[in-house]
C-alpha cells in the first residue's frame, strides 16, 4: 500500500484534494464488488462517477448498524479465499457483526497503528506491554500488536488482566509503553500498593488507554478516572485512543492531549446530526466515516453511534488534521431521566469520584410510565443509607438528577462487569 505520512503537515486544502483523489478510487471499487452498494446507488438513482468531492458525499445515504446487522454478507467484497482474519464488533448495541479482512487490510490496520503510536511519540527504542486480549475476535489487539510491529517496537503480549503477571512482566522485560483499559491501570496500582512495589520508579513511562475516557470532551482536562490514575502515578504519561471494528481505524492524542488526530490518507469523517446534515465546530455531532483503502468491508458514510465534538484548527504538534474528543457517548445509550438528557460517561464520572466506590454498573430500563428509569449498582464495603444519601446529592449537584441506588458486594459486581464472554468491561446495562 501507498504510504502518505507527511499528509498530517500538509494545509487542509492539500489533504482535501488527496483524500478526494482516494475517494475516486475506492468508490470504483465499491460499485464494481459490493453487492449492497451497488443495489443502493441502483434504488436512490445515484451516479457515483459523480461524486467527486467530500461535499458530494451527502448525495449518498448514510449507512447504519442495522444494514450491517441486516444485510452482512451483502457488504463483503472479496470471495472466502481472499479472507486472511475474521474478527466481529463487540455488540453493545446490538447484535455482533462479522467483519472479514484480507491481506491488504491487515497491512492497513498495521499502518493507521504504526501512525497512531507514532503520533503518542513511541519510537522503535519503546517496548510496548500489551494489556488487551489479541484473541475473542477482537480487532483492536490484533491491530495493536500489528502496528507495534509495523513501527519497530519491542512487544510483551501479556493480555488483560492478573496484576501480579502484568507487574512481573515490567519487572523482568522494562517495557517502555502500556496498552491498556483506564481503570485497570487503578487495579494494578493498587496491586502494587498491597505488594510493596514501587511503580514511580518502574521502566513504564506512557500508556496509551482504550474504552474508556480519561479527558473532558471540550476541554481535554484530565476527567475524574484520568486524575485518579495521573495523583496515584504523576511518572505516567497517559494518552487516549478511539477506534471501532468498523472504521478499522484509530484516533490517538499527540503530545499536547487535546484530541484524537485523524488519520486523512486512511479515512473520511463528517460529523452529522439527526437528520444527516453537517454540525459545527462547538456543536456535538455522531462521527460518520468512509474507509479509504479498505478491500475487504469497505463502508461509505457509516454513521458509527458515537457521539463527539470535533476541532479543525491547527494543532501545535503541526499536524492540520481533525481532531476528536472524547466520546460523549453512543447514540443508542442516550437515557431521558427526569427531563434532562444523560449519556453514561456522566454518570461514571461522578462514581469515579466518590470514596468507598469500589465498582459499580449502571442499568436502565423503561418504567411504568413508558419513560427512562436509570438504577445504580454499587459495588462498596461500606453500604448504609448515610452513603446513599451522599451518592444521590453529588449526582444532584454534578448532572442535576438522582438514580436510585443499589448497594452489594464489590466481588458481585465484578462479575457483572466481566461476564465469561466479553472481550471489554461491562459498566452500563440497557433493557429498555
Amino acid at each position: 500500500m501507498e504510504k502518505h505520512p507527511e499528509i498530517q503537515y500538509l494545509s487542509r486544502e492539500e489533504i482535501k484534494k488527496y483524500q478526494e483523489k482516494r475517494l475516486e478510487g475506492q468508490l470504483e471499487y465499491i460499485a464494481a464488488r459490493s453487492k449492497f452498494y451497488r443495489e443502493m446507488f441502483a434504488e436512490n438513482k445515484i451516479d457515483w462517477r459523480k461524486i467527486r468531492t467530500l461535499e458530494d458525499l451527502s448525495l449518498l445515504p448514510v449507512t447504519t448498524k442495522k444494514d450491517l446487522q441486516v444485510r452482512n454478507e451483502d457488504f463483503r467484497c472479496v470471495p472466502p479465499s481472499e479472507v486472511i482474519d475474521y474478527v466481529t464488533t463487540s455488540g453493545t448495541l446490538g447484535d455482533p457483526v462479522i467483519f472479514t479482512e484480507t491481506e491488504a487490510d491487515l497491512q492497513h490496520l498495521a499502518y493507521n497503528e504504526q501512525l497512531s503510536f507514532t503520533t503518542a511519540g513511541c519510537t522503535r527504542d519503546d517496548v510496548m506491554q500489551l494489556m488487551t486480549t489479541i484473541d475473542r475476535r477482537f480487532m483492536a489487539g490484533l491491530a495493536y500488536f500489528l502496528g507495534a510491529r509495523e513501527l519497530g517496537m519491542g512487544i510483551v503480549r501479556v493480555g488483560n488482566g492478573i496484576p501480579e503477571l502484568q507487574w512481573d512482566t515490567i519487572n523482568r522485560i522494562h517495557p517502555t509503553v502500556g496498552m491498556a483499559v483506564p481503570s485497570f491501570l487503578m487495579k494494578i496500582i493498587a496491586f502494587a500498593e498491597d505488594h510493596g512495589i514501587d511503580y514511580h520508579k518502574s521502566s513504564m513511562k506512557k500508556c496509551i488507554c482504550i474504552g474508556e475516557a480519561l479527558r473532558d470532551p471540550k476541554t481535554f482536562e484530565l476527567n475524574t478516572l484520568g486524575r485518579r490514575i495521573h495523583e496515584k502515578w504523576p511518572e505516567l504519561q497517559l494518552y487516549s485512543t478511539y477506534a471501532s471494528t468498523e472504521m478499522q481505524h484509530s484516533y490517538t492524542d499527540c503530545q499536547y492531549f487535546n484530541g484524537g488526530h485523524v488519520q486523512p490518507e486512511l479515512i473520511i469523517v463528517e460529523f452529522l446530526d439527526e437528520n444527516d446534515r453537517p454540525v459545527p465546530e462547538g456543536e456535538p455531532g455522531e462521527v460518520t466515516v468512509t474507509t479509504l483503502g479498505v478491500t475487504g468491508m469497505p463502508l461509505l458514510r457509516f454513521k458509527t453511534g458515537d457521539v463527539v465534538y470535533h476541532f479543525d484548527e491547527p494543532c501545535r504538534c503541526g499536524r492540520n488534521t481533525t481532531r476528536l474528543g472524547a466520546v460523549l457517548g453512543r447514540k443508542g445509550q442516550m437515557i431521558k431521566f427526569k427531563g434532562t438528557t444523560l449519556y453514561p460517561p456522566a454518570l461514571y464520572d461522578v462514581l469515579d469520584n466518590i470514596p468507598g466506590v469500589v465498582n459499580y454498573v449502571v442499568e436502565v430500563y423503561t418504567n411504568d410510565l413508558g419513560t427512562d428509569e436509570v438504577v445504580v449498582k454499587v459495588g462498596t464495603e461500606s453500604p448504609n443509607p448515610q452513603f446513599e444519601k451522599e451518592i444521590k446529592d453529588l449526582f444532584r449537584a454534578k448532572v442535576r438528577v438522582a438514580p436510585s441506588v443499589e448497594f452489594s458486594s464489590p466481588e458481585l459486581v465484578n462479575k457483572i462487569i466481566f461476564p465469561a464472554m466479553s472481550r471489554k468491561p461491562v459498566k452500563f446495562i440497557d433493557m429498555r
